[in-house]
């Protein structure tokens, strides 16, 4: 991997006293990467410097008992997300993973990959040409700039990497490419267990979704959401009992 600069998360974590700040500093202080952590009890927000993948931090803080929700990463218009859900009509819970993505230097960004609820196995993960979505991987398009890639002999940049899951059915990972974020933002992302071939959107181990523009540190600061009504924390249970991580 290669050496990446440090770069800024916040995360919304409900705190109640000095004990709390103490409890999830002594928590995240295990983490390796991890540089500088600065609480807020009064905006119930913590911030952390360092070079952790945020599903991490995440981790960490939910090793406290607390909850977690990353509401922002890296600089203005430099990071991305990517909610991957299942087209299978067996499927229950269609959110079966999530992509976040920061741009942590002029030609750098790193990815944090974390899926759940597969079958065991490698799979692949790759950027695709498109953001059409509506049937599922096979309306995609092929893989971002492969045919570049295989006239220049270089390395694919919409190659992301593969992932391992568990017998759990949980896998993460964290990956780093020569990409800026404006570069993939409306693309795919598809989550399976081939780069390329015929895919089934049928199949409720293959994963797809849109990347779309995320917030930076410090640019999000809804408390409460302006179409429903609901706390972020109410939003939380919502997405989490639909699978999302």
């Amino acid at each position: 991997m290669t050496s990446i600069p440090s770069f800024e998360t916040t995360f919304a974590v409900p705190m109640t006293c000095e004990a709390c700040i103490k409890d999830i500093k002594g928590s995240l202080s295990q983490l390796s990467g991890i540089e500088k952590i600065t609480a807020n009890l009064q905006d119930q927000l913590v911030s952390i410097e360092g070079t952790a993948a945020p599903s991490a931090i995440v981790s960490a803080i939910e090793a406290t008992g607390r909850d977690a929700i990353l509401r922002g990463s890296g600089k203005s218009n430099s990071a991305a997300v990517c909610i991957l859900e299942s087209h299978s009509p067996h499927v229950g819970d269609k959110v079966r993973g999530l992509a976040r993505m920061v741009q942590v230097a002029p030609n750098l960004t790193i990815i944090d990959l974390s899926i759940r609820g597969l079958s065991p196995g490698t799979y692949h993960a790759t950027v695709r040409e498109t953001g059409d979505i509506s049937e599922g991987p096979e309306s995609t398009g092929g893989i971002w700039e492969a045919l570049k890639a295989k006239k220049e002999r270089t390395p694919c940049r919409g190659v992301f990497g593969t992932v391992e899951v568990g017998k759990g059915g949980v896998g993460t990972v964290f990956l780093d490419k020569p990409i800026q974020i404006w570069e993939m933002i409306g693309r795919s992302i598809v989550v399976a267990r081939q780069p390329v071939g015929k895919f089934d959107k049928n199949d409720p181990d293959t994963l797809v979704g849109v990347i779309a523009r995320s917030a930076g540190v410090w640019e999000n600061d809804k408390t409460v959401c302006s179409c429903s009504g609901k706390t972020v924390w109410q939003e939380r249970e919502e997405q989490t009992s639909r699978g999302m991580l």
